[in-house]
């Protein structure tokens, strides 16, 4: 594998030296940093692929170098070491967006564990890393991963991603599962905050007992109120007997009250109560109903205005907001295109009976360059079509007619109804005739020709090999990647992840 390069900031000298000859030893090139300061300026003056964080550092503290990096735009991963195991520091570094938190003293394999983590080195089972990596092989975005699961995990919501914002969203989840704090879940509707809510379930000691989902923008207010705190027999017309409420049902276990911001302000003081002493009415009840229930909410609202113009009670808002984990939309993660349409087609594709195992370039392309107005959730039913319909130039069209692309056309040669097995195997027009007719061509033009011919499926059949990663492509013919992109141009090679000729 390829040696990437790691920066170790730790003010004790023992440690940089141990962190130094163990990485070193385990393929890592290594640097390291005395103080803050000096880590921000290598930071800033070199490219590192992730950096070792102390916490505790004289002048400038670990958090503070990693806020600061942050701010100016720093997107390497960054894993803070302390040896201090407190909760609140985790939750502060991964609020600043840190990778990972490792409390000392650690082990070699949890070190090892948390970079590969860190830095997309996960065992490739599926053996699709080359063929999915290529979209992204020429930016700066970690390498994708196709993904194994089995038929239980298809048919249950997974949390797919490779992206960096949703690797440290993970990650302050996996940090607070067990801490039993309200959770605040903010994002766009489709991001997947039902899926970071059952991560945050799945992780947490109360893993055993139920995860209950309301919808409170599903339901008008009085209705809502039974569902959640239950009603006695004779509560309002139609309550023929005694229903416990969804909070009951969720007792040591996890409530998830989906949009949130839809909740009315009367129920949202009868929340708030639970929140505080664990215990509420039911409707039309005279005795208090004691609940041990974890509660975590999702909305789609900005809260801060919600409660500017009265709609949200601002003490439930800081009674909710102990920890957020905000969701990206996918038009900011587009690195998780890829892995999700591989996901959803297995799921699809099993649930349905179908053989589409692979996705032609065009629409993956088309996919790559849609903004995704309704997020994964769109992804999800876009693909579900295309399983079921197994026409990828309806899709096409559809998604032009959304007219939600980047500026550029995609959808140029949707009429040649692409439906290869493999979306690299794509047919290459003729090379460019010559000028001179060949009955009029010289020795010399001939042989020109036949070079240029015989160099053009030399250069296809490295392209195939390497599903399109023109570096990779250029690396192993030996010339440079800038003569590698000339030679495609001058014989008509077509890229088959793009709309025209590259």
């Amino acid at each position: 594998m390829d040696s990437m390069a790691v920066l170790v900031v730790d003010d004790e000298e023992s440690v940089r030296t141990y962190l130094s000859d163990f990485l070193g030893s385990a393929g890592y090139q290594v640097r390291t940093a005395s103080t803050g300061a000096q880590a921000l300026e290598m930071l800033s003056g070199g490219f590192f692929d992730a950096a070792l964080l102390d916490v505790m550092m004289p002048e400038m503290s670990g958090l503070e170098v990693l806020k600061q990096y942050r701010a100016s735009g720093g997107a390497s991963p960054v894993i803070v070491l302390s040896a201090l195991s407190g909760a609140d520091d985790a939750v502060r570094a991964m609020k600043l967006g840190a990778s990972d938190y490792l409390s000392k003293p650690f082990s070699n394999e949890e070190l090892e564990a948390s970079l590969a983590r860190a830095l997309g080195r996960v065992t490739d089972p599926a053996g699709k890393k080359e063929l999915l990596a290529n979209f992204v092989a020429e930016s700066d975005a970690q390498p994708i991963l196709a993904v194994q699961l089995t038929d239980s995990q298809l048919d249950a919501r997974q949390l797919i991603s490779i992206s960096p914002a949703m690797r440290r969203a993970k990650a302050l989840a996996d940090r607070i599962a067990d801490t039993d704090v309200p959770v605040l879940i903010l994002g766009e509707s489709g991001t997947g905050k039902e899926v970071i809510a059952r991560e945050i379930h799945q992780r947490s000691r109360r893993r055993p007992r139920p995860f209950i989902k309301v919808n409170c923008a599903a339901l008008p207010a009085e209705l809502l109120e039974s569902e959640l705190f239950g009603h006695e027999r004779g509560a309002f017309t139609g309550a023929t007997a005694e229903k416990p409420g969804k909070f009951e049902l969720a007792d040591q276990g996890v409530i998830f009250l989906d949009e949130i911001g839809d909740m009315a302000i009367r129920l949202q003081a009868k929340l708030l109560q639970v929140l505080q002493d664990e215990e509420f009415f039911r409707v039309g009840g005279k005795k208090s109903v004691r609940v041990d229930a974890r509660v975590v909410v999702a909305t789609n609202r900005e809260l801060e205005r919600e409660i500017e113009s009265g709609n949200f009670r601002e003490d439930l808002y800081y009674r909710l907001n102990v920890v957020s984990i905000r969701i990206a939309p996918l038009r900011e993660r587009k690195e998780d295109i890829v892995p999700l349409v591989d996901y959803f087609l297995k799921r699809f594709g099993r649930k349905y009976r179908n053989g589409l195992s692979e996705l032609p370039s065009e629409v993956l392309r088309a996919f790559i360059d849609y903004e995704w107005p309704g997020n994964v959730r769109e992804l999800e039913n876009m693909v579900r079509r295309l399983v079921v319909l197994n026409d990828p130039v309806l899709v096409l069209d559809e998604l032009r007619g959304n007219g939600r692309s980047n500026g550029r056309d995609p959808w140029s040669r949707a009429s040649l109804r692409v439906a290869y097995p493999n979306p690299f195997n794509m047919p290459q027009p003729p090379p460019p005739s010559p000028k001179v007719p060949e009955d009029e061509m010289s020795l010399k033009e001939i042989g020109k020709r036949a070079a240029m011919l015989a160099e053009r499926e030399a250069i296809l059949a490295m392209l195939h090999r390497t599903a399109w990663n023109k570096r990779k492509a250029a690396s192993k013919l030996k010339i440079s990647y800038k003569a590698l992109l000339y030679k495609i141009k001058e014989s008509g090679i077509i890229d088959p992840r793009s709309s025209a000729e590259f």
